[in-house]
């Protein structure tokens, strides 16, 4: 009981620090992907403050700023976007997480029109996870449905979570008639396929993309900065719910990345978190694609 009530408190800071954010306005950018057409779009940005309370807590802010500088890197904040994906397959709008949502200010739906898309011709939506910076765009600012054309796809075990977190309630009610559930693994679309990557919440997923010979894996919140998260894969993250079982995923997702050079989607990299993980001596850098 004690721990699901500090993930709840955890799960609350995380989303009113978002609310906090500065915006850059709505944005996006197109790209091929085999036979498909992706679209990284823009919800919001945001800075935590370098103060060892979310990234790095095992180490705290001086061990954080020490590798942001290195990195030419402002020391006091930790600089992370807030971006989803759209995948247009032929007749099939879909939608990988709805970012913040327009009560707190997250621009998704303006991204959106920009592209040339009404959320009415979304058909699927695909969650990550339940974070509210994930899932927050599910509703419109009255409280109904985003999407309402749309089936949204969560994992089982964060639906169940989901549930349970009484901040949480009304979006749960709002959308469960959209809702389908999956297991961790399976393909949910045809050509998209759910990954486990077990720590960060009870059900969190990425999904990996296929279309031909080229593939994209959206690796979820498997890491936040593009920086930290991959100078330091082995520092904990406060919003893991499992915090050693996410370093794990982590370090072991970031090795098989850098291995293979699977092109990759990160929400929370600098828009618009499209690129590859490349091994720098002892730790990792991202190269955004062109």
């Amino acid at each position: 009981m004690i721990k699901k009530l500090l993930v709840s408190v955890l799960f609350a800071a995380s989303y009113s620090a978002f609310a906090l954010a500065d915006n850059a306005g709505a944005a996006f950018k197109t790209f091929p992907l085999g036979k498909l057409e992706l679209t990284a779009l823009h919800d919001k940005d945001n800075a935590l403050p370098n103060d060892g309370k979310v990234i790095g807590i095992n180490v705290g802010e001086k061990a954080v700023a020490e590798v942001l500088s290195a990195a030419g890197a402002p020391t006091d904040s930790i600089k992370l976007s807030v971006d989803a994906l759209l995948v247009k397959d032929g007749s099939k709008v879909i939608l990988l997480d709805t970012g913040l949502g327009p009560n707190v200010q997250g621009q998704l739906v303006e991204s959106l029109a920009k592209a040339g898309y009404k959320p009415e011709q979304v058909t699927d939506v695909l969650i990550t996870h339940v974070h509210g910076d994930h899932v927050g765009g599910l509703l419109t600012a009255d409280g109904k449905q985003a999407f309402p054309h749309a089936t949204v796809q969560i994992s089982a075990p964060d639906w169940a979570w989901l549930q349970t977190l009484p901040k949480m309630k009304a979006l749960a009610e709002a959308i469960q008639p959209q809702v389908k559930t999956f297991k961790p693994g399976d393909q949910v679309l045809p050509g998209i396929t759910s990954v486990p990557l077990p720590g960060h919440t009870p059900g969190h997923v990425g999904y990996q993309i296929v279309s031909g010979k080229q593939r994209l894996l959206d690796i979820g919140d498997s890491a936040h900065s593009a920086i930290v998260s991959l100078t330091k894969p082995e520092w904990a993250i406060a919003y893991d719910n499992d915090r050693q079982e996410g370093i794990a995923n982590r370090k072991a997702l970031l090795a098989k990345l850098a291995a293979d050079r699977e092109l990759i989607f990160a929400p929370h990299f600098p828009f618009p978190g499209v690129g590859h993980i490349v091994a720098k001596g002892d730790h990792y850098v991202f190269q955004p694609t062109e």
